[in-house]
């Protein structure tokens, strides 16, 4: 009995190996053969158990080792039932799947991610023409910016910055150097977005929309050699003024649904009958449409005459349409809430164009959807996680400032354990956003279109960009919410929700994209098994189907084992105060990979239509990357000890909120005997896991009421003017000299205590320590200086009754005809 005990252990201790390392049939089989000897040998079992032991092992032989066999017994009924419950594919989703790319995010679901790889990838950086670029044209440009006239007096940039931003080549930082651009990086542009949108969010939205999903990008890509030699050379000029026009208000987030068409057919254009499409459309929410000077229409093109030799129906198809061609409306605006960048409606019938006005001509015909889902992969990447990356960083900048610099109970309330808790939420955000952003740039600047990725920073950061806001309003109270030339948060807090609207709702972005497309996308065999049904090939779903098998079982293996272990052993590269974090991460990919795949297989289907379990494993994936990003932060720029802080924090919050999403997902996983067996192993000792502690809380505190090196890392990129002048600039000042200011404020607090100061006034005391020798005329002077500034800090703005509006005439939503005839005009 004890000798059977003994095998039976070995045998399962041997399993659990050749499951946790992958091991192919023909190991397996060597293994179940050796079970069934010592069976045979030493287990005094019975003949015909003997028996049917080897009768098992030679079948499992057979079957895994002889593929042709397997085909017939196994896969065969399995790919004719696989192909029968697969579920419909639409052309939208299918375009979307085979668009764009997958990066580090493929790593996440193997289980097994290579660290080394990604320690290996090239670092975020700037060449020195970039750089240039940042100290130049966009410091002078941030100079000329003031938010609250932006927003209050004119709703609009002033014409001096429109001037500006058109000259410099603001417009055409991705359009290539041939053809008159700047021709930057990814990650050059997400910093000039970033600088400028710590300083006016209007005229960051106004310098990245030309950058993102638009005309410029599309014709990169796509566009004729006739198309972008006309156009990119103006759009890098400024000479032309871009808006593109995608959202109906019969179809927002189901953009594939859009109900405005085009219709093949002849028709008169400049004198003579050209081979061209009659359009109508209705949109809106389109940026910079009340100025625009070309317009990109998305729309369902039809050919019911059939004069381009193909099908009725062609699909999405993208155009580019000057906006003073007959028949486009367009120039009205929307008041997307305190915003003032340029936003309205674009409406057209039967407008007759040109069928080489569309984009790539009539080659790209029906490839619309394809090309815009590739382009927004780089846009969504770059445009909203740069406006929220600098909400992190000036939020850090000037939240933690003005937590020294204001004090209450004679204390700066930045030392305050309330107050720390927001500072430390609004630190560690901000250092794993920046990591994120970072990371998703070099994916971009090695030419990957990450779709699944693009998601991910776009929901995440702008998420996180909310709770940095709110904590930054919390610290700031009564200052924060008082608007004015004074008030540095008030604008960026209103359109909080433009960022999480725009480009993929957020609810829609969590709960559908992110894992409905990363599930299939990233996964190693899920993808090649919908291919191998689609294609009808047996070979290819065979070898897709059993190494999906194989893949599963190691990853409940791996999940047990790592569960139990923590990941301690697991064999990672990098530093010290780095590597634990990576044994751990290992440790959730396995996890993550037997969730999403048990998950698909007893789900099935109906997983798109289960919204809340995608969303948490989506929240899974994304933690994964992100926590990722933070790691090779930390080693890229020097495993800076005074950030450990920052990314302990950090990572410690991502690995709870792992865990939560993980049992959320096992708490209402519809089958409850599967979950029970799913928490076994992926949870063997429970939810150990906690958040940041206090302690380390503390520390990101610190980090932001003190000036250093680790805070300038933080805060690198924001734009923080050296003027007492300016209202941000002001709070450097301030806290440096109410840094300078205690010691001297500690010497009269000693001298009061010791009764030699009396009870007097402020003024009156600060005269007696002068008189005794306490304090010098240069320190008193200095306490006088400090005064004046921390008052400024605090200060906030007030108004005449009817609060200052209509200084130049009109109200300023009324202005948009005016002004885009008098842009037309300068140009």
């Amino acid at each position: 009995m004890v000798t059977a005990i003994l095998v039976a252990l070995v045998c399962i201790a041997v399993m659990k190996a050749l499951a946790y390392h992958r091991a192919n049939g023909l190991a397996w089989s060597i293994a179940f053969a050796a079970g069934a000897a010592a069976l045979t040998l030493w287990s005094g079992a019975s003949h015909a158990l003997v028996t049917a032991a080897w009768i098992a092992v030679a079948l499992f032989a057979a079957f895994s080792v002889v593929k042709p066999l397997r085909r017939v017994a196994i896969t065969g009924p399995l790919f004719g039932l696989y192909k029968r419950i697969l579920p419909q594919i639409s052309q939208t989703e299918q375009e979307a799947l085979d668009a764009g790319s997958i990066w580090w995010d493929a790593d996440l679901f193997t289980g097994r991610p290579d660290w080394k790889k990604m320690l290996a990838y090239p670092q975020a950086k700037l060449s020195s023409e970039e750089q240039a670029f940042l100290d130049g044209p966009v410091e002078t440009l941030c100079g000329m910016l003031d938010e609250w006239e932006i927003t209050h007096e004119r709703m609009d940039l002033s014409p001096e910055a429109w001037k500006f931003i058109r000259e410099q080549g603001f417009l055409g930082i991705i359009i290539p150097k041939s053809f008159g651009g700047l021709g930057f990086s990814a990650f050059a542009h997400s910093e000039i977005v970033t600088k400028i949108s710590t300083r006016s969010g209007t005229a960051a939205v106004t310098v990245m929309v030309p950058n993102s999903l638009g005309p410029a990008e599309l014709l990169i890509h796509y566009g004729t050699d006739e198309q972008k030699n006309h156009y990119l050379p103006r759009l890098a000029k400024g000479l032309e003024i871009p808006c593109f026009a995608l959202t109906n208000p019969e179809a927002g987030s189901d953009a594939g649904a859009i109900p405005d068409f085009g219709i093949v057919c002849k028709g008169l254009h400049e004198g003579r009958e050209v081979m061209g499409i009659r359009l109508t459309w209705e949109k809106r929410y389109i940026t910079l449409g009340p100025v625009a000077t070309i317009l990109g229409l998305a729309f369902k093109l039809f050919d019911p005459e059939k004069l381009l030799g193909g099908e009725e129906e062609l699909g999405i198809t993208l155009a580019l349409i000057p906006t003073s061609h007959k028949g486009v409306d367009i120039g009205r605006r929307h008041a997307p809430l305190s915003a003032a960048f340029m936003n309205g409606p674009t409406t057209g019938k039967d407008v007759f164009v040109p069928l080489d006005w569309v984009i790539g001509g009539e080659k790209q015909v029906g490839k619309g959807w394809r090309m815009l889902v590739e382009c927004l992969a780089a846009g969504r990447s770059i445009s909203l996680p740069s406006m929220s990356m600098a909400a992190g960083k000036l939020g850090s900048r000037a939240t933690g400032a003005y937590a020294r610099v204001r004090s209450q109970f004679r204390t700066p309330i930045g030392r305050f354990e309330g107050v720390e808790e927001p500072l430390a939420r609004i630190g560690g955000n901000t250092y794993l956003m920046d990591a994120t952003r970072r990371m998703t740039m070099v994916a971009l600047d090695l030419g990957e279109k990450p779709s699944v990725i693009s998601a991910i920073c776009k929901y995440h950061m702008t998420e996180r960009m909310r709770a940095i806001l709110n904590d930054a309003m919390d610290v700031h109270g009564g200052k924060g919410i008082m608007l004015g030339p004074n008030n540095y948060l008030g604008r960026a807090y209103e359109t909080i929700p433009i960022a999480i609207t725009v480009e993929g709702a957020n609810i829609l972005t969590r709960s559908m994209i992110i894992f409905g497309q990363g599930a299939i996308r990233c996964h190693p065999f899920v993808l090649k098994e919908i291919e191998a049904a689609r294609d009808n090939d047996l070979v290819a779903f065979d070898v897709a189907l059993w190494g999906h098998m194989a893949f599963t079982l190691s990853n409940a293996a791996r999940s047990l084992w790592l569960g139990l272990t923590g990941g301690k052993g697991v064999a990672v590269p990098g530093a010290p105060e780095t590597r634990r974090y990576l044994q751990m991460m290992t440790r959730f990919s396995s996890a993550f990979a037997l969730l999403s795949d048990v998950s698909m297989f007893v789900i099935g289907g109906s997983l798109k239509r289960r919204e809340k379990i995608s969303a948490r494993l989506g929240d899974i994936l994304s933690l994964l990357y992100m926590a990722s990003a933070t790691v090779k932060r930390f080693e890229d720029e020097g495993r800076q000890k005074e950030d450990m802080a920052l990314l302990t924090w950090a990572m410690h919050d991502s690995f709870f909120k792992l865990q939560v999403a993980m049992d959320g997902v096992l708490a209402n996983f519809p089958n409850r005997f599967v979950a029970a067996w799913l928490r076994m192993l992926a949870f063997p000792k429970g939810m150990t896991l906690d958040a940041p502690t206090d302690r380390v809380g503390s520390r990101v505190a610190e980090i932001l009421i003190t000036p250093g090196a680790a805070r300038d890392r933080l805060t690198a990129g924001a734009y923080i003017p050296r003027s007492e002048d300016d209202v941000v600039g002001r709070l450097e000042f301030a806290m440096e000299a109410v840094i300078k200011a205690d010691p001297i404020e500690a010497k009269m607090r000693k001298a009061g205590k010791e009764g030699k100061l009396g009870q007097r006034t402020l003024a009156e005391r600060r005269q007696a320590a002068l008189a005794q020798g306490v304090i010098t005329r240069s320190e008193l002077d200095h306490l006088v200086y400090t005064d004046r500034l921390r008052r400024d800090v605090v200060k906030v703005d007030d108004f005449d009754h009817d609060l200052s509006r209509g200084a130049h005439g009109e109200e300023p939503w009324q202005a948009a005809d005016t002004k885009k005839k008098a842009l037309a005009a300068s140009m």
